[in-house]
């Protein structure tokens, strides 16, 4: 579609309608850029990006970008919620700022609107143009509509504000009427193509002239919150005006941003989803076009991607903050990023920031846990290659003898005393812990390619999970961990001991999980991942607290829902709670057998929780349960974890897909096994072959897991799913009296030709329920 326009120029009673509320100009120093007017230097858009120094520290260049928020809900009190919490900071260290201290021209009342057309026409009066339209063929009046609606945003603003002159002192409310923007667009679809390219005509006049201006009015944001919602914008054909629309917002002050971050978040679900989705296209587009006649250079255009990326930052900003998320975090992944360069794109953004180049680690919302899993695994490698040569430079320098081994991070454990063991081990080559890990059994033949290393932390997990691990293990204490049948986790032990090494070991065997690509059976709520999270990097400094997270009843809950509800009946409690109750902010538990009580403020037991402070009786509860009475244990933990998982992408995880990469997912799915599975001697069509499908998925979900268990190490689906077990089934020539034989290392299983499905089933039941050690002594 190729369209004329020239540009309008402003006439003096235009420019006088604009001389209102106005905001700081936008910044015209820029390598690339449109055109016409001043130019984006991208590196200084940094409302939702984590900022990175040069030295490789981090630093907040916005004061917007705030810690804490919990996922989906905004916190308590006025403090203003994060633009983009996703890629946290190296530091703890972040500046605030709260409605109350918000630049004047943000919150208060705003001078007269300018006197609007006189256009007013109702949703029902648009309706009935276009069924006389379509009725009679004459769309002329449509047209007009159309053409004179987005010929500039003067217009916009006089046909979708619900009043032509309100005050504007809300975040909450656009002030534009949402019904008439969708019909108005609903309908665009059923117009003929001049109406098309009228309103594509319009969106150019009004971008040209408002692109000359360096200040923006709200009247301007309004326009800029209908336009970026026009359908037209799935088609090459209309991406270099789109490329210019997402351009103007991704410049916008972040006051702006702020208010259009909260206006995003009221559209329906339908409306919101669309954007996004529309956003996403463009930039794959983008990247791969099918036709790249159809689109300019991409030398010619670098900045449209960084724009599309900022502006779809805004929509995820304001899912964030939405009560109950609009849409699951997963649907701002872009799965086109995954068959990119993103190592180079990362270690831009190791070594540069967003000093000088856009990179999408910036805006780690958009990378799908898959390539977050590559990033860690790649930079794992690096790690472990560097360790591994520092060690051969010390021993040649010391003309000591060159042993292959000290190469791995090498574990020899006995079954019987395996946590003892491995205990020791790791507390013995502790500053192995990055190197490769190789496991052997003593007594045992097996050669550790994988599948060991895989069994060793399968029966570890196991056994220090076990409800009765301080009993068994000799101690004259409950267990580490206490686990809640009606939530279905663990949670760390309030007791109180000398000796937290345990929960030490705990956190390296999950760091090496992760490190070495392993996925564990480890059933931890969700707020242990956000506590994990609290720094991502480990401070130098060890005086600041690690592991406290800002927490409420929606992450007790997940832990203790009998609790947690009880608290919420006590915040929605209609009578008086200091009578009824009778409770004070003090909290008492059992330890060991003995109840001990806890002050939750100073003179607690003296303070009655009433109407008026039941609010932060409830905050403290869910603080000491969750963060205080386990401090010592958890940041144990966490220095376990660090000491072997410490790095920059950690940084661009969030604690959902830290704990997709330490369990993997429980959910099993073998007709996807099936379909990804690979053949040795057998094809898929051999009677074995389609008996064994049929004897596994008919299995119940216990066996099918045995069955993974025994043909790859582990019964987790790992991230990517099942297609990347690279699953393999291998025919061997040999007896039917045989059992199945398998190769955890290759992820392998091999079996005869069995004669029929009932020898087959009888065979596999039998190899996978015995499916533990080598029985060698």
């Amino acid at each position: 579609m190729l369209l004329n326009i020239t540009r309008e120029n402003h006439t003096p009673l235009h420019q006088a309608e604009r001389e209102r509320d106005r905001l700081p100009p936008i910044s015209s120093n820029s390598s690339s850029g449109l055109d016409r007017g001043p130019k984006l230097p991208y590196p200084s858009l940094n409302f939702i990006s984590n900022h990175r120094k040069e030295d490789g520290s981090h630093s907040l260049s916005s004061q917007f970008i705030l810690p804490g928020i919990r996922h989906g809900m905004v916190r308590h009190g006025r403090e203003l919620p994060p633009i983009c919490p996703n890629v946290r900071l190296k530091h703890q260290h972040q500046h605030r700022i709260t409605v109350d201290n918000l630049p004047p021209e943000v919150r208060a009342r705003f001078a007269s609107d300018p006197v609007m057309p006189l256009r007013i026409k109702t949703v029902k009066e648009f309706q009935e143009d276009i069924e006389r339209a379509t009725v009679s063929g004459d769309w002329k009046q449509v047209h007009d509509f159309y053409l004179t609606t987005f010929g500039s945003f003067l217009e916009l603003n006089a046909a979708f504000k619900k009043d032509s002159s309100p005050p504007f002192n809300t975040i909450e409310d656009s002030g534009i009427n949402t019904k008439f923007v969708n019909a108005v667009y609903d309908a665009l679809s059923l117009t003929p193509p001049d109406a098309q390219r009228a309103v594509l005509k319009g969106i150019i006049n009004s971008l040209l002239r408002e692109w000359k201006g360096s200040r923006r009015t709200k009247d301007d944001l309004r326009a800029y919150f209908i336009l970026v919602q026009n359908p037209q914008c799935t088609s090459p054909a209309t991406y270099v005006i789109y490329a210019h629309l997402l351009r103007q917002i991704a410049v916008l002050v972040e006051a702006d941003h702020y208010f259009l971050m909260h206006w995003f978040k009221k559209l329906s679900q339908k409306r919101f989803k669309q954007l996004v989705e529309r956003l996403h296209l463009f930039i794959s587009t983008r990247l791969f076009p099918v036709k790249p006649e159809e689109l300019p250079p991409m030398a010619k255009c670098s900045w449209w991607i960084p724009s599309a990326t900022k502006v779809l930052s805004l929509l995820n900003a304001a899912n964030i903050i939405s009560s109950t998320p609009i849409l699951p975090f997963v649907d701002f992944y872009n799965p086109t990023l995954d068959h990119t360069d993103f190592m180079e794109d990362y270690r831009i953004w190791q070594t540069q920031g967003n000093s000088t180049r856009f990179t999408f680690c910036q805006f780690a919302f958009i990378l799908s846990t898959v390539v977050k899993k590559a990033v860690i695994q790649k930079d794992s490698e690096q790690q472990m290659i560097s360790m591994a040569r520092q060690s051969l430079v010390d021993k040649v320098s010391r003309r000591q003898r060159v042993d292959m081994s000290l190469l791995f991070l090498n574990i020899k454990v006995r079954r019987l005393q395996l946590v003892s063991d491995s205990m020791d081990e790791l507390t013995r080559n502790r500053a192995d812990l990055k190197k490769k890990l190789k496991v052997s059994f003593v007594g045992e033949a097996g050669l550790d390619m994988g599948g060991l290393t895989k069994e060793w932390f399968l029966l570890l997990v196991r056994q220090i999970f076990h409800t009765d691990y301080g009993e068994t293990y000799g101690t004259n204490r409950s267990g580490m961990f206490t686990f809640f049948k009606d939530s279905h986790c663990h949670w760390f032990s309030s007791w109180k001991c000398d000796n937290f090494s345990e929960f030490r070991l705990v956190g390296v065997l999950m760091g090496l999980a992760v490190y070495n690509s392993i996925t564990l059976d480890i059933s931890f709520p969700p707020c242990v991942y956000k506590k994990l999270l609290t720094l991502p990097v480990v401070p130098c400094d060890l005086d600041p607290p690690v592991g406290m997270a800002t927490l409420t009843l929606d992450d007790l809950q997940q832990v203790m829902p009998d609790l947690s509800h009880g608290l919420a009946e006590l915040l929605s409690y209609e009578g008086n709670v200091e009578e009824d109750f009778c409770t004070t902010f003090q909290v008492s538990q059992e330890e060991l057998g003995v109840i001990k009580s806890y002050n939750l403020k100073p003179g607690g037991d003296k303070i009655p929780v009433t109407n008026q402070n039941r609010k932060e009786y409830v905050q403290l509860y869910v603080d000491f349960l969750l963060n205080k009475s386990i401090y010592r244990q958890f940041t144990t933990f966490y220095y376990g974890f660090h000491s072997v998982c410490a790095s920059d992408a950690l940084m661009l995880l969030r604690p959902e897909e830290v704990e997709i990469l330490v369990c993997g997912s429980p959910n099993l799915d073998m007709s996807s096994l099936q379909k990804a599975a690979q053949y040795e001697g057998y094809s898929k069509t051999d009677p074995t072959i389609r008996a064994f499908w049929d004897v596994v998925l008919g299995f119940p979900l216990k066996f099918q897991k045995r069955l993974l268990h025994f043909s790859t190490g582990s019964d987790r689906v790992p991230v990517g799913g099942m297609a990347d077990l690279n699953f393999k089934i291998s025919k061997i020539d040999a007896s039917t009296d045989w059992l199945p034989i398998s190769h955890t290392c290759f992820n392998q299983i091999c079996l005869p030709p069995y004669k029929n499905k009932k020898e087959l089933k009888q065979k596999l039941t039998i190899a996978i329920s015995n499916a533990e050690g080598f029985g060698l002594e």
